[in-house]
């Protein structure tokens, strides 16, 4: 494949994908030297879209702020006990993740929901990733769920194979759904979670 992509490409066509895994027998992965966790307080709020703008989640502060009040708005009081954050050793907040649901209601089992997982794009590369969400996956299970969903996309294909290497696996519905996706997915990780599916040809992963 000779065309590199980026972690979060809009180059990509673009497929919703569901992951889900039980969150007994978690993996745990330490952060490196020099981070700590830490819970959100309030006034974060411009922490977080910073680092989900610099992760290209968003193209803008306002639009950061659109999904802040579409997700969380109306339950900032849940937060200091469900958005994570990773701080390096001068304070500042360089990535996060949040153990949530879904807020839209569409998800009636119970399921804990990963939402908004994101490192920032000057401390990519360094090992957060998965210590990010190995922990705030045990905050959810802390909270009292026994099953964890994650959505996420294609144009995220990156973030897809750090779920699948935390024991993740698509969603059997999901599977057949976006079984496109995951064929990109496949061909862009050759994660072997994914051995069931084919991987797709560069002319079905280019966006047109």
């Amino acid at each position: 494949m000779n065309i590199k992509f980026d972690n979060h490409d809009s180059r990509i066509k673009y497929y919703e994908l569901m992951l889900e895994r039980d969150l007994a027998h978690l993996p745990c992965f330490p952060l490196p030297d020099g981070y700590r966790f830490v819970f959100y307080q309030p006034g974060d709020c411009g922490s977080w879209i910073e680092i989900e703008k610099s992760a290209k989640e968003f193209t803008s502060y306002e639009q950061g702020k659109d999904a802040w009040s579409k997700y969380y708005g109306a339950n900032e009081a849940m937060l200091p006990q469900r958005m994570v954050f990773i701080e390096n050793e001068d304070g500042r907040k360089v990535a996060t993740a949040t153990a949530y649901y879904d807020v839209f209601g569409r998800d009636t089992s119970g399921d804990g929901w990963l939402h908004w997982v994101a490192v920032h794009r000057e401390y990519q590369g360094k090992g957060l990733s998965k210590p990010l969400v190995s922990h705030t996956l045990d905050v959810m299970r802390r909270l009292g769920y026994a099953h964890a969903k994650i959505p996420t996309q294609t144009t995220s294909w990156v973030a897809c194979k750090v779920y699948l290497d935390l024991g993740f696996w698509p969603i059997p519905q999901n599977a057949i759904n976006s079984r496109k996706g995951w064929e990109i997915v496949k061909a862009l990780t050759g994660h072997p979670a994914l051995d069931s599916f084919s991987p797709a040809g560069m002319e079905e992963i280019l966006a047109r």
